[in-house]
């Protein structure tokens, strides 16, 4: 399975996870796990995502993301889990 950890922090604003959502179901990206909390106006969202049915490449992915954050004005990073865990194991 090819688990991928998204990201998304900024300021909150109406649609964010319709937007971010709408991408990933269009681009058959199925999300496993989702978390979003909003703390004095700022948006941050974890999610954990299966690449498995996307014929779309992690960097593909990864950049049509970061595309879409700096259109809805947040930032979304994409994160394989591996790499992911290791980061966070220190």
């Amino acid at each position: 399975m090819k688990k991928t950890i998204i990201t998304v922090v900024g300021k909150d604003t109406v649609g964010i996870i319709a937007k971010v959502c709408t991408y990933l179901a269009e681009s058959k990206i199925n999300i496993e796990d989702i978390s979003q909390t909003i703390v004095s106006g700022y948006f941050n969202m974890m999610m954990i995502v299966d690449l498995n049915q996307s014929t779309k490449s992690f960097d593909d992915i990864s950049a049509e993301l970061e595309a879409l954050g700096k259109e809805i004005g947040v930032i979304i990073k994409a994160q394989r889990e591996e790499i992911f865990d290791m980061m966070h194991r220190i």
